[in-house]
């Protein structure tokens, strides 16, 4: 564990949560506000949060909570996330989301068939071509069957794109809805430029409302449910 916000009443749809970090991820996309996140070995002279702590905390916590949010990074590369899921489910009895990236899909296949998530959001970043900026080319099958996967599913979640200016526009916005029709919610976040992995980003503005909304309406000509997040 990387790090843990003890209460949230935003990151789980309708759910007072914990939030999990993990260390670590696949990705490198230069508008990521959890840079910190991304190495997967931390530099030296920090540490990793113990488990025990958390569950610790989970034992003090535990009536007034509904549920743990698990982000990263990209959660999916933890070898123990499976055991750490069901340590929440079983001896605590909460409900758990998971952030992803879609990038490993037959984890997240075991993770589903096992019944731990309760609630699933996968960002996809732009469409399938445009995913080598920031992901090796190997992933995006991973993350095509990964899309394919959850909404064939009987998994709650939602899909959703932080838009950034100069990486996306109107045309991005349509072929990202495309590619996932048929898809329950889709959330169109705008971007902050806050602790950005690249720091020439730390000075572009997000898009404003009216911006946002064209895209909404262009992603709504393909899926029923569209939703901003600014």
């Amino acid at each position: 564990m990387a790090g843990l916000q003890k209460t949230s009443v935003i990151d789980f749809p309708d759910q007072i949560s914990a939030v999990v970090f993990t260390q670590g991820c696949n990705f490198y996309c230069p508008y990521c506000h959890n840079s910190q996140l991304i190495p997967l070995k931390l530099p030296s002279g920090k540490e990793l949060m113990p488990e025990s702590y958390f569950f610790g905390f989970l034992e003090q916590r535990q009536n007034l909570l509904d549920g743990v949010t698990i982000t990263g990074g990209e959660p999916l590369l933890q070898s123990d996330l499976k055991d750490f899921l069901f340590k929440i489910k079983n001896d605590y009895n909460l409900l758990i989301k998971l952030d992803t990236n879609g990038s490993s899909s037959s984890k997240l296949q075991k993770l589903m068939e096992a019944d731990l998530i309760d609630y699933l959001a996968v960002d996809l970043k732009f469409s399938w071509p445009n995913y080598k900026q920031l992901a090796p080319a190997g992933l995006i099958s991973e993350i095509k069957r990964s899309v394919e996967l959850i909404i064939n599913s009987d998994v709650d979640y939602e899909f959703r794109t932080t838009v950034v200016p100069g990486l996306h526009d109107i045309e991005e916005i349509e072929k990202i809805a495309i590619q996932i029709k048929g898809a329950e919610k889709y959330f169109i976040q705008n971007f902050r430029p806050v602790n950005t992995l690249d720091p020439g980003l730390t000075n572009r503005r997000s898009f404003a409302p009216s911006k946002l909304e064209q895209f909404r309406l262009t992603a709504e000509k393909h899926l029923n449910n569209v939703q901003i997040r600014d």
